[in-house]
């Protein structure tokens, strides 16, 4: 997907979050992520586009402190659209060679930012109609593709990410409907990640593309995956390898 693809998915994602999170109530649970109400799903996602922003907007070299500041319930969700777009005509007005400081391996620092924008206010938006009580719309399949490409082999390709089993095993995830495949290599150490391997793995896990984003980034249970082989190896992706 183009850079212009995924600021619109942002913007239109983040204006479903916000107008999720006005009918659901503020103080309403959000199932996906314990602990939290509305408020905290909308502040979370509002002061991760503030932060975002300033990186684009400012071209900061340096990652820097994280604010989580946000105002009031009164204000909340127009606060939150304000960040939005901010964040929207940030990316917009970015030149390609964009200069700043960003975490993932990508073709470019804007490349960066503007899929992990995306990813970040559609888990989101999920996170809202899931405290709403409504079933979780589902993405767009290259999109959802994509989305599980930026979790396993972006987060889960880094060293430090926290995904570990007691011993080694190959989990397999394959999305029925786009092609895309992934091998993973698991094990005490950190995961090694193999896009389009294929083959043979202790345990395969298949579904469409958009089932997989949203049971991968454990927005449900996965229940309409099948899981063929060491289901346990699958447990402990969603254990261990949870990212919110």
């Amino acid at each position: 997907m183009e850079t212009a693809g995924f600021i619109e998915v942002l913007r239109r994602e983040g204006l479903l979050l916000a107008d999720t999170a006005d009918r659901a109530g503020l103080d309403a649970p959000v199932p996906p992520c314990p602990g939290w109400r509305v408020r905290d799903l909308v502040r979370h996602t509002g002061a991760v586009h503030r932060w975002a922003t300033g990186f684009v907007a400012e071209g900061r070299k340096e990652p820097g402190a994280f604010d989580d500041s946000a105002p009031g319930d009164a204000e909340l969700t127009r606060w939150y659209r304000e960040r939005l777009e901010e964040l929207v005509d940030a990316l917009g007005a970015a030149p390609q060679d964009l200069e700043c400081w960003y975490f993932l391996r990508a073709p470019s620092a804007l490349a960066f930012w503007s899929r992990r924008q995306a990813h970040e206010v559609t888990v989101h938006r999920a996170d809202a109609q899931a405290a709403l009580g409504d079933p979780i719309s589902p993405v767009d399949a290259d999109f959802a593709s994509d989305g599980v490409d930026e979790l396993l082999s972006g987060f889960h390709g880094r060293r430090h990410s926290k995904l570990r089993t007691p011993h080694p095993g190959t989990l397999r995830v394959r999305a029925t409907d786009t092609g895309a495949d992934w091998l993973m290599r698991l094990s005490p150490q950190s995961p090694v990640i193999e896009p389009g391997a294929g083959g043979h793995a202790d345990c395969t896990v298949s579904g469409t593309a958009a089932e997989l984003y949203v049971a991968l980034w454990n927005r449900t249970p996965g229940e309409s995956l099948t899981v063929e082989g060491d289901a346990a190896l699958l447990e402990a992706f969603r254990r261990t390898g949870a990212i919110n």
